[in-house]
C-alpha cells in the first residue's frame, strides 16, 4: 500500500504533498489491547504572558464572510478564546462547526508562522484548552517539516463537503472496536489526507478516497467502496493492523507514509485528540487549501476545476 497526502504545504495549509514511498507490510497474529496514544510536546522556555489587556477586547464573529485570522499575539488569543467555545458547544450546527473550524486552521498556521507568539498566546487561554492546542500547532510544525514545492496548476479535484462530525466519529470509534486501532490515529490521517473527505479525485501518485488508497493496496486491504467514508475508514484500520499498527503505532504509520515527520504529525494531532474529544469538531471544519507558485489558494466546498 502507500497512502498519499494529496495537498500542499504553505502559509495556511498544515499539510504536505509526499511522493515516499510505502512498503507492502508483513500480515499477522495481533494482540488484541488497543494501543494508547501518546506524543510528548518539544519543550519550549517559559514565555512572556500576554498583558491582561490583550484579551480584554471580545472578538465577535461574522459567520457570513470568510473567517481571517488577527495580525498580531493579543488579536490571535481573541480569537481563539471564543473559536475554543465554540468547536465545544454542543448546540451549534456542523456549518458554524466548520466556520470556527476554518478560522482555527488560519490562526494555528499563523502561530506556526511566527512561533515566538505560540506560547505567549496559548497561556492566554483557559487551562483546559492549552495543551490540545499546544499539540495541534506541533501537528502542523511536523508537517511543515515534509516540505514540498508549489505546483504549477491547479488539480483535477472536486471539492465536497464531508459527512457530519457525529458520523466521522461513530466511522472511527466502529474501526476501534472492530481492529484495535486507536480512533484518533484514524482522525488524524483521515484530515491530514483529505480534509475528512473533502478531496474527490486522485492524488499526483494516483491515490483516492478519503484515506488515500493506491489502487492495488485497496484490492488487497480494502473492502466496498474506497470514496465511501466508511468502508475508507475501515480499511484504514485493516491496513494499519496488517502493518504492524497493534504492536507498534509508529510503525504502522511509517507504513502508510514513510516520513518521519508524517508520523509524528499524526501522533500529535492524535493526542490532541486524546486529551479532548472535541478537538476533532475544529479539525472538521479544516479547509482545503492548494500550494501554487503565486501562493495558497483555497478551494471551497463545492469547488471543482473548470
Amino acid at each position: 500500500m502507500c497512502v498519499m497526502t494529496v495537498m500542499r504545504a504553505g502559509a495556511v495549509l498544515l499539510a504536505a504533498a509526499t511522493l515516499a514511498a510505502c512498503a507492502r507490510p508483513t500480515a499477522g497474529q495481533a494482540p488484541s489491547a488497543t494501543p494508547t496514544v501518546r506524543y510528548t510536546p518539544i519543550p519550549t522556555a517559559s514565555p512572556t504572558p500576554l498583558p491582561p489587556q490583550a484579551t480584554a477586547t471580545v472578538f465577535v464573529p461574522d459567520l457570513r464572510k470568510l473567517p481571517e485570522a488577527a495580525n498580531d499575539a493579543p488579536g490571535l488569543a481573541r480569537q481563539l478564546v471564543v473559536v475554543e467555545r465554540a468547536i465545544r458547544d454542543p448546540n451549534i450546527s456542523d456549518e458554524q462547526l466548520k466556520w470556527y473550524g476554518h478560522l482555527q486552521q488560519l490562526i494555528i498556521s499563523r502561530l506556526n508562522d511566527f512561533p515566538e507568539w505560540k506560547e505567549p498566546v496559548v497561556n492566554a487561554l483557559p487551562a483546559e484548552y492549552q495543551e490540545p492546542l499546544r499539540q495541534t500547532m506541533e501537528g502542523g510544525r511536523q508537517l511543515r517539516l515534509m516540505g514540498g514545492s508549489p505546483a504549477k496548476a491547479l488539480p483535477e479535484w472536486k471539492i465536497l463537503s464531508p459527512a457530519p462530525s457525529a458520523e466521522l466519529l461513530r466511522f472511527y470509534r466502529e474501526a476501534q472496536a472492530e481492529f484495535g486501532v486507536p480512533w484518533e490515529i484514524l482522525a488524524s490521517i483521515n484530515l491530514i489526507e483529505s480534509r475528512m473527505g473533502r478531496i474527490q479525485g486522485l492524488s499526483s501518485a494516483g491515490a483516492m478516497g478519503p484515506m488515500q488508497f493506491m489502487p492495488a493496496t485497496w484490492a488487497a486491504y480494502g473492502k466496498g467502496d474506497p470514496y465511501d467514508p466508511r468502508d475508507s475508514i475501515m480499511s484504514a484500520a485493516r491496513y494499519l493492523v496488517a502493518a504492524g499498527a497493534r504492536q507498534d503505532i509508529k510503525r504502522g504509520i511509517f507504513a502508510y507514509n514513510h516520513s518521519g515527520p508524517y508520523v509524528n504529525a499524526v501522533l500529535a494531532y492524535a493526542e490532541a485528540l486524546r486529551l479532548d474529544p472535541n478537538v476533532l469538531r475544529g479539525y472538521y471544519g479544516w479547509q482545503v487549501y492548494y500550494w501554487l507558485e503565486e501562493g495558497p489558494m483555497l478551494l471551497p466546498e463545492g469547488w471543482k476545476r473548470s
